[in-house]
Order: C-alpha cells, then sequence, then structure tokens
C-alpha cells in the first residue's frame, strides 16, 4: 500500500507549485523562477507515481467493494490518467519558459497549475470517499461484505 503516501504529496506538491508560481508572478526573479519550476517538475514526478501505485491498490481492493464504490474507483483512476499526463505537459511548459526565459510560457504554466490543483483536490476527495464511505483497504470493511445484497444472510449460512 504506497499509495496513500503517495497520494498526500500528490496533493500538496501542485498546491505549493501554485504559491510559488503566484509569488514568481507577482515578483518575477530567476530564482523563484527556478523554485517553481522544481516544484511543478516535482509535482509531476509523484502524480506520476501516485497514478501508478493507485492502479496497483486499486486493483487489489476492486473486487471487495460495492458496485458504486467499484464506479468511484474507476473514475479515481481516469481523472488520476488525466491529472498526470497534464501536469506532466505544465512542468514541461515550466522548465521551457525557465530555461527560456520566457514569461508568457511561466505564466500560462501558473494559470494551468491552478485548474490542475483543484482536480487534484477533487481527486483527494474521491480518495476520501472511497477510503471512508467505500472501505478501500480498511480492515474488516472491504472484506467482501459490501458486495453482497444481504451480509446477514451470508454470515448466517457460513454457521
Amino acid at each position: 500500500m504506497l499509495h496513500p503516501a503517495t497520494a498526500h504529496f500528490a496533493i500538496v506538491l501542485p498546491v505549493i507549485s501554485l504559491i510559488i508560481g503566484l509569488a514568481y508572478l507577482v515578483k518575477p526573479s530567476e530564482v523563484m523562477s527556478k523554485l517553481s519550476t522544481r516544484f511543478m517538475l516535482a509535482s509531476a514526478i509523484f502524480i506520476i507515481i501516485a497514478f501508478f501505485t493507485g492502479k496497483n491498490d486499486g486493483g487489489e481492493v476492486y473486487m471487495f467493494i460495492s458496485g458504486e464504490g467499484q464506479k468511484l474507483l474507476i473514475e479515481h483512476k481516469q481523472l488520476g490518467l488525466y491529472l498526470a499526463i497534464a501536469m506532466g505537459a505544465v512542468a514541461l511548459v515550466k522548465l521551457y519558459g525557465c530555461i527560456t526565459k520566457t514569461f508568457k510560457a511561466e505564466l500560462l504554466a501558473v494559470v494551468l497549475v491552478a485548474f490542475i490543483s483543484g482536480g487534484v483536490l477533487y481527486q483527494g476527495k474521491m480518495g476520501g470517499d472511497l477510503t471512508y464511505t467505500y472501505g478501500s483497504h480498511v480492515l474488516k470493511h472491504s472484506d467482501g461484505m459490501d458486495c453482497l445484497d444481504d451480509p446477514e444472510e451470508f454470515l448466517e449460512d457460513e454457521e
């Protein structure tokens, strides 16, 4: 279960990137440009890592959660892929702007990371719902009983 650890970095780093990027836009300097670029690259790396660890962890828990939880898990996976691709592209735009000292490219990257940050926060909410509502990777919750129409009937049959 590496996904919870990587997911927390994947949520916070784009937000920090946005804050540093906004600081750069307010008072542009080479140091802030480089710092902002590094945070965006780290954000992209952690979102990609979170996607792959989530893909692995999601495969383990998919069959043990209810139908609604399974639908949410699929949506969570799809949004994660889109966010990973988008953040990777934005980080490359920011890197290009930093290397070539093109303010417009860096401005575009900061604006785009604002949208990605919103998406990442929504993604985090979905992950929280998967954990706390549907019990994914929660001991004695995601043990398959959710999937049954009447878990009590199943338990009575075992006795």
